[in-house]
């Protein structure tokens, strides 16, 4: 019996996002664009060892916090869509920019595989960068790869799997962020675990990260006049 498994691309402009999902849903793929807005939207399809694998490309964002149509769409259809897997294509000789997205999305508690693009770039500047130790400092695991040559292909789509099986199961990392700050967002926690419908919709720890951001957006959708 065919398993299907819906996947969300998602990094900077530029990582070589592009490059992947051609990789992977070849001429399988169409453009449309999100409802109710003009961003388009890219949405392909592949095959691999008995699963069916839906793959919606979004928009290349820099963040999360819903500035710009771009953000917006991709941040709900993360928190909305419920995507199996998130494959957050990183920009290896990039990695302090593009490190800010992927803790955002960890964040999101989504679950999240690190395709580390561009080693061929990031080797070339003379940087060394050990993935174990990347993976295990994120939480996530962390697939080396050279897109454009297709290097890292293979293992991408088999972490996918794993991580939709639940065979990789690395342990949980959460962005410290002081204990002032800590104490709050803790402190918001509690309150919103005691809303059964908050709580189902929303990962209480980024949603209490949230409203002590005052972020606009978030407070209109659980109904906080702003």
């Amino acid at each position: 019996m065919t398993k299907e498994i819906t996947i969300a691309l998602a990094g900077n402009p530029n990582a070589g996002k592009t490059t992947v999902f051609n990789n992977l849903t070849g001429t399988r793929q169409h453009v449309g664009n999100w409802p109710g807005v003009t961003v388009e939207k890219k949405e392909g399809s592949y095959n691999y060892q008995g699963y069916k694998v839906s793959v919606v490309d979004l928009p290349g964002v820099y963040s999360l916090t819903a500035r710009s149509p771009d953000e917006v769409v991709a941040r709900n259809f993360i928190l909305e869509g419920k995507p199996d897997v998130v494959v957050d294509i990183v920009d290896a000789s990039n990695l302090e920019r593009n490190l800010y997205l992927t803790v955002q999305l960890i964040e999101l508690e989504a679950n999240l595989v690190v395709a580390l693009n561009m080693m061929d770039v990031a080797k070339s500047r003379g940087y060394e960068i050990s993935t174990d130790h990347l993976a295990q400092e994120l939480g996530v695991p962390v697939v080396p790869m050279v897109a454009t040559r297709h290097q890292g292909h293979n293992e991408l789509l088999q972490v996918i799997i794993d991580v939709f099986e639940g065979n990789i199961t690395p342990p949980k990392i959460k962005p410290y962020y002081g204990s002032e700050l800590e104490a709050h967002i803790a402190e918001l926690e509690q309150v919103i675990s005691q809303d059964t419908e908050l709580s189902h919709r929303f990962p209480t720890r980024w949603l209490a990260i949230k409203l002590l951001e005052e972020d606009s957006e978030i407070l209109e959708k659980i109904g906080v006049k702003v």
